[in-house]
Order: C-alpha cells, then structure tokens, then sequence
C-alpha cells in the first residue's frame, strides 16, 4: 500500500473518481456525449466544451517550468482550492488533524474548520524558526502546512529544515506552500519531490505571475498523492480562458516577463525597507523574501485608517497588533504611500 493509500481517508482507496465524457472518451470528430450546446456564444475557442479536468498542455508546461513530471502536477483553481483538496482526501472530519504556525495564512485553518477537521496552530520560535513543539504536533498529524516564505511576515524557513522536518514525520504529509517561491526561486523544494515521499508543495500563479484573477495554482508530489487528490477534484475545475491565460504566462516570453517583474519587485522592496528604516515612527522590519514587507508602526490603526481614508490601502493583522503590511506596487503607487507616511511617521514611537 503507498503512502497515500495509506493516509488517505479509507472510503477514497476503493473509490473510482466520476467518470466525466471528458475523462471517459477522448477524440472524435461530433461531441454528443456531453450535453453540451453546440453554439459558441462567446469569442473563445472551445468556450461551449467541457475542458479537460487537467489540460494536459498546461499540466506539461507547468510541469518543465517546475521541472518535474506532469504526472507530479495537479492543477487547481488556486492554491486555495489544493489546500481543500488536501483536507478532504486525507483527513477524517472529527478524527484527523492539520498542524500549522501562527501566524501564518489563515486558509489552513479555515479550510480544516469547515471541513470538520481539528487544526492546530503552533507558535513560531524567535526570528521566525521552525520550533520543536511543530514536530512534535506533526507526529499525530496526517497534513502540516509550512508557507515559505511564510505570509505574513515574508521570512524563509531554510531548505535543509524544511527537509529534516519532512524526513522526522514519515507519516504526515508536509506540505509547503510556496506561493511567494518566485520571489526566491533558489529556495524551493519541488526538485526534492522525487526523493521525499511525503512532501507535497503548493505553487500559484497569482502572485509573480499577476493572474490572481485567474485563479490558477498547483499541487506538486508524487504520483500517488496526485492521482489521490484527482479522485477528489471537481470533474471540470479549469475553465478554458483561465488555461489559456496559464499557458500564455508559462511560456517562454512569460517566463521572462516574470523574471523581469520580479526584479523590479524585489528592487522596490529593498528601496522601502530602506525609506521605513529612516522613519522614526517605525520600529522592526522584517527582512523579506516575498512581494511585501511587515514592520512595526507607532499608532498603527490609526495609521491604517488614516491611509484608508487617502484611498491607500494596507493591511493588518488581529495576531500582530502594532504591524503593518504592505504590498509592494507600481513605483507610483509606492511614491504615494511613501508620501502619505512620512509625515504621519516622523514622530518617534512612544515607547522607543
């Protein structure tokens, strides 16, 4: 029994995954299995066919672009959706558990509570490191989520740790979400997929690649733990315009557009950083490996709403009180957030 028969929930090892026409019958010259129109109403090629539940070109192209095998990839409406997908596949509601770090992106815990699972969220050590209560959780976990770099503090866990995490619980899956991983391509760990059986990753193109609005993402493992997760997925979850849109920015000319952006990106993150620290109303920056940065602010909701009221808008966290982040934009839009905080953070913090 794989690792993946073995973790998932037991009615899926025996389940045949709804046999769409897509899936049932390829080829052909005159589609009458599927109920579809056979008008096209809208300016998009195919857009009155059912697509493929995975494009196996935009299954390939993601695939030589992570550079593993396609059959390592399975293509979901976000990372958010492979988050799910995860939950339902491999916990038992009341049951399982799924283990994370605090603070870290709230989906983990969403996702396990409305699917009935217990979550459980581990404190992150000083300097944002791995603690050893995080693997002593993960024991009795079936999934443990670690995002690197992690949001919303945009620090990195490295490499080596996140691997010696995975190989001390054989029998949890570790998933790392690797959602900013653009932002540092020499830090992921999808090239390790091969040789670590229980690791699972988490990639979109929402971030570096701009398509937040496509809603387009991946999970990455083994083939066991893909063709687990295809029993689970919806018959049809990549719209047709979302796989070309994908299959366009995975191109090489896209590639390059990225890699070009986000050099731009982590230039302007640097610049900011460096604008923050001469403010005296700042306290502790983050040093960031993503498209944004985290630091502390004197007065921070009352900075927060007086930006908000400039049309500026940032973002904070109930579990970071007195912190602020912020995305890195355009250099215009980084000028005029820059404008609006400079004379409201001149004023050195109360209690520095």
């Amino acid at each position: 029994m794989s690792l993946a028969q073995r973790l998932c929930c037991p009615q899926l090892r025996e389940l045949t995954p709804y046999a769409s026409a897509r899936r049932s019958a390829s080829g052909g010259n005159v589609w009458l299995n599927a109920n579809e129109s056979p008008w096209r109403n809208a300016n998009v090629a195919g857009i009155n066919r059912y697509p493929d539940c995975q494009p196996p070109q935009l299954r390939q192209a993601y695939a030589d672009y992570a550079a593993i095998a396609p059959s390592q990839v399975l293509i979901s409406r976000g990372a958010d959706e492979g988050i799910e997908l995860l939950i339902r596949a491999f916990c038992v509601p009341g049951q399982d558990k799924v283990v994370s770090l605090t603070p870290s992106y709230g989906m983990y815990r969403i996702s396990a509570e409305t699917c009935g699972v217990d979550y459980q969220a581990i404190p992150w050590q000083q300097g944002y490191t791995l603690p050893q209560a995080l693997v002593d959780a993960g024991r009795d976990a079936k999934l443990l989520f670690v995002c690197n770099p992690n949001n919303p503090t945009g620090t990195l866990v490295p490499t080596a740790e996140l691997l010696q995490l995975a190989q001390a619980l054989p029998d949890t899956l570790v998933v790392i979400d690797e959602a900013y991983i653009e932002f540092c391509p020499q830090q992921s760990l999808a090239k390790s997929i091969a040789t670590t059986p229980n690791l699972v990753i988490l990639r979109t193109l929402s971030k570096a690649f701009a398509l937040a609005g496509a809603r387009c993402g991946f999970v990455l493992a083994n083939d066991d733990i893909i063709a687990m997760l295809e029993k689970v997925i919806a018959p049809y979850p990549v719209p047709v315009p979302v796989s070309d849109l994908a299959l366009e920015t995975l191109s090489n000319f896209g590639i390059r557009r990225m890699q070009s952006q986000v050099s731009q990106l982590n230039a302007r993150r640097q610049a900011l950083i460096t604008a923050l620290d001469a403010l005296p109303g700042v306290g502790t920056i983050l040093d960031s490996a993503s498209n944004f940065v985290l630091f502390e602010a004197k007065n921070a909701d009352a900075l927060l709403t007086e930006l908000a009221g400039k049309g500026i808008l940032i973002r904070a966290y109930s579990a970071l009180p007195g912190w602020l982040r912020v995305s890195i934009g355009s250099e215009s839009e980084m000028a005029t957030l820059m404008a609006a905080l400079e004379p409201a953070l001149q004023q050195p913090r109360q209690d520095a």
